[in-house]
C-alpha cells in the first residue's frame, strides 16, 4: 500500500485524532493559508500595504516586551 502526499492512518479506530494530526500538518505545511491568498485577487500595492502593517505591529509588539515595568516602591 502506497501513501502519496498528506496523509494519515487511523489507528484504532480513532478518526477525530486523525482528524486532528491532519489538521495540524496541513496547517503546518502553509497549505491553507495559500488557499486563502488565491481565493481573491490583491493588488500587488494592497499586498504591500498588509506586509508593511504587519511588520509595523510586530515591532510594536516587540518594544512592548521590551519596556521595564514600573517601579514598585
Amino acid at each position: 500500500m502506497k501513501l502519496y502526499g498528506r496523509t494519515v492512518l487511523v489507528q484504532d479506530g480513532n478518526v477525530e485524532r486523525a482528524l486532528r494530526k491532519f489538521k495540524k500538518k496541513i496547517q503546518n505545511s502553509g497549505l491553507l493559508l495559500e488557499l486563502r491568498e488565491r481565493e481573491t485577487y490583491q493588488k500587488p500595492t494592497a499586498r504591500r500595504k498588509i506586509k508593511k502593517g504587519a511588520a509595523k505591529s510586530r515591532w510594536r509588539k516587540y518594544l512592548r516586551s521590551q519596556v521595564l515595568p514600573p517601579k514598585q516602591y
